[in-house]
């Protein structure tokens, strides 16, 4: 972990139009050792060469931060996971609200562990399937979805929870952009492609 220091962490991210603080640089340094670690007893990532979890999670998960212009609204990050792309999100930007929702126990507690070790405020677990989420809960300003198929189901719970202009953002390779593109009723922006990446993408649907 030593080699991850400041200068090599604002060097990598900085490809991805992220200016990292000492503190940013700390707090991916803590959740790295805090991932690895959990990461032998549960599957949390394959990519276990700190390098790689800084460029593949973290730069991947912070490029879309330049695309979140309500710096104070609501997130929900669908399917977490290993706390991507929610906890970079939300390290980027730290007055975000941030909803991390995941359906596997182990992998909401690993979540749960790495809100508290980071000091993440405004920054809640929902341990369960995004469907359940009530409709009562407060509507988002984004939705966030990096590893999850089943787009049908996601646009649909997306459309009845998202606010009206509000943004859903997807990571997803080229062929499978071109297919979402399709798909009513947002409003699809022109897939941005993800540094470092030879097909991965960003891209963003507005609910109108």
């Amino acid at each position: 972990m030593t080699f991850l220091t400041d200068g090599v962490i604002s060097e990598e991210l900085r490809t991805y139009g992220v200016s990292a603080t000492a503190d940013i640089c700390s707090a991916i340094r803590t959740f790295i050792s805090l991932l690895l670690h959990w990461n032998r007893t549960i599957s949390l990532t394959t990519v276990t060469d700190p390098l790689e979890v800084l460029r593949f999670h973290f730069g991947e998960s912070m490029f879309a931060a330049s695309r979140i212009a309500n710096r104070n609204g609501r997130l929900a990050d669908v399917g977490s996971g290993a706390g991507f792309p929610g906890i970079p999100l939300k390290l980027a930007l730290p007055t975000l609200e941030v909803i991390l929702i995941e359906s596997n126990a182990k992998k909401a507690a690993f979540l749960a562990e790495a809100v508290r070790e980071l000091g993440l405020e405004r920054t809640e677990i929902y341990r369960g399937r995004f469907e359940d989420l009530r409709a009562e809960c407060p509507e988002f300003d984004f939705v966030a979805a990096r590893a999850i198929g089943r787009h049908e189901e996601l646009i649909k719970w997306t459309c009845g929870n998202l606010k009206l202009g509000g943004n859903l953002i997807l990571w997803l390779g080229a062929d499978d952009a071109a297919q979402v593109k399709l798909k009513k009723p947002l409003r699809w922006s022109k897939p941005v492609p993800i540094p470092w990446s030879h097909s991965r993408t960003i891209l963003i649907g507005v609910l109108d």
